[in-house]
């Protein structure tokens, strides 16, 4: 057995034209250069090859160094990176410990469903590949195996999503000095994602509207669906933003429905001016009320609202599978409004489709109300006269 190296051999060892080491067993080594002496440890951690610095001699003792060595041969046995121990006992912090921080300043203007659910992501789809990463040793190529891992079982879109996620919890990271620089940046997701064709959501011609809207009359299912697509058509609001109405954001009396800014899409307030058929479907729904909170409550769980879904399954049903979608309505309204003339902003603007920034968000929901009260309510008629068989185009006034 070799043996080990003494106190006195590590105090006369002088420096010579190339490095060399002075083996002290088990794996440590003192490595002797024109710089100095430094204790090291070489290891592999899964399947890397790692070098692990205990400090320099004579500020750190023969007797020092041994005892540090034997604490990281037992963390290494229990299956951890003593590197990565070692940098924790420094107060250093992984990518999981960073997106904790960031996650509870992130949060604050958000609704409570929608923080639930980006954590919830979070811990599903990164934090099992990435989370122990130190943040400050985290590369882009630990962020792009992560993603590419998500779009490998199918979900392109989630893989987007939270690539643009870890760019914010790293930039957070660069921002509070928990790490130098921002390696995410560097990516764009067209670098590492496979391109993909723009969704078109399936929807029928504006020819087919009448037939469509005669099926939503004579629908046979629960009338708390009959009556959501009714107001969708009348509408044209997202299928989330319908499903979670609840009453306290009606008022009948100024026509208005104002969506608060946590379940836009754009996170900023909207208001949809009510024509008066759609104020009808409102009352209707107000007569059959199981819900002191929701518009359209669940028939499952007590307290929740309707499923995403029920729409949708609806017009399964009444044999629109592949041809109609809730969000199809959006896009039939929006087609037949441009060809009738209104004005482009007008209807992008009741489409909430406009991003606004902070500074003019409180204005910008607002903007053009009184040509949108109109277009709103010639939206209704029109309805009203295919519903009833007059196919004749009325013309369209000119509006703003």
């Amino acid at each position: 057995m070799r043996p080990k190296l003494s106190a006195v051999a590590a105090r006369q060892a002088k420096p010579e034209n190339q490095p060399y080491k002075l083996t002290d067993g088990s794996g440590l080594y003192l490595l002797v250069n024109k710089m100095g002496k430094y204790w090291r440890y070489d290891y592999r951690y899964q399947d890397r090859r790692k070098t692990l610095s205990y400090g320099v001699y004579p500020t750190i003792t023969l007797e020092a160094a041994r005892q540090a060595h034997q604490e990281a041969k037992r963390v290494l046995a229990e299956g951890v990176d003593p590197m990565y121990q070692k940098k924790r006992a420094k107060g250093r912090k992984t990518f999981a410990e960073v997106a904790v921080l960031w996650f509870e300043h992130w949060r604050s203007d958000k609704s409570d469903s929608t923080a639930r659910e980006a954590w919830r992501r979070l811990e599903v789809n990164v934090f099992p590949f990435i989370g122990d990463v130190l943040i400050e040793e985290l590369t882009a190529a630990h962020v792009r195996d992560c993603v590419k891992r998500i779009e490998a079982r199918g979900a392109a879109d989630m893989a987007k999503r939270q690539l643009q996620r870890c760019n914010q919890i790293a930039r957070f990271a660069v921002a509070h000095d928990y790490a130098e620089r921002n390696p995410v940046s560097d990516v764009n997701p067209s670098d590492i994602l496979k391109p993909r064709k723009k969704q078109n959501y399936a929807r029928i011609e504006p020819k087919e509207l009448p037939a469509l809207l005669q099926a939503i009359d004579e629908y046979q299912g629960q009338a708390h669906t009959r009556l959501a697509m009714q107001l969708m058509v009348l509408t044209f609001v997202r299928t989330s933003e319908l499903i979670k109405a609840e009453w306290s954001e009606f008022d009948l009396q100024a026509l208005r429905w104002e969506i608060p800014a946590e379940r836009m899409k754009m996170r900023t307030p909207h208001i949809v001016p009510l024509c008066k058929q759609a104020v009808e479907v409102i009352q209707k729904l107000q007569a059959i009320s199981m819900s002191d909170s929701y518009v359209f409550p669940s028939d499952n769980r007590r307290g929740g609202h309707m499923s995403n879904n029920t729409i949708l399954y609806a017009l399964y049903r009444m044999g629109y599978r592949s041809r109609m979608t809730g969000h199809g309505f959006r896009g039939v309204a929006s087609t037949l409004l441009h060809e009738k003339g209104f004005a482009h902003e007008h209807i992008e603007l009741q489409l909430a489709h406009q991003e606004r920034d902070e500074v003019s968000a409180s204005y910008n929901h607002a903007l053009y109300l009184e040509p949108r009260k109109k277009m709103m309510q010639w939206w209704g008629d029109y309805l009203y006269g295919l519903r009833k068989g007059n196919l004749l185009d009325f013309p369209v006034k000119k509006i703003g």
